[in-house]
């Protein structure tokens, strides 16, 4: 196997594991303003990750079913566009506390201005 090769094998080993552990983040956030049914928080992720994040209705759907048992997620029903009733999904207080919180312990951190040059993306001075 050639170093190349290698290099893609791991690089596509390593970008699951961090979406798998980046989905709960896109769905917090797609949740953050606005109730939103399973295909708007489909959407709203493949959108604002510039289609690098992609998730399964039934994914979601089994996510939000386990975040609403812990109490982060709730929804509520309401008239659809077509056909039945859908599920409005929103974060309730506690699950803007936790993505806060979150954001504060493990995303601020990538503005510190070191953590930026080791990145490359502010010149070193």
């Amino acid at each position: 196997m050639s170093n190349n090769d290698l290099l893609t094998d791991l690089l596509t080993a390593w970008e699951e594991t961090y979406k798998k552990g980046q989905l709960t983040l896109w769905i917090f956030l797609a949740l953050k303003d606005d109730r939103k049914y399973v295909d708007e928080i489909k959407t709203f992720v493949e959108e604002q990750s510039g289609n690098t994040m992609t998730c399964e209705e039934q994914s979601l759907y089994r996510t939000l079913r386990k975040f609403q048992h812990l109490g982060v997620v709730d929804f509520e029903t309401g008239k659809g566009n077509k056909g039945p009733e859908r599920k409005y999904y929103f974060l309730t207080t506690l699950g803007e506390s936790l993505l806060n919180q979150f954001v504060q312990r493990n995303i601020s951190l990538f503005f510190n201005q070191r953590i930026k040059q080791l990145l490359n993306l502010e010149e070193k001075k």
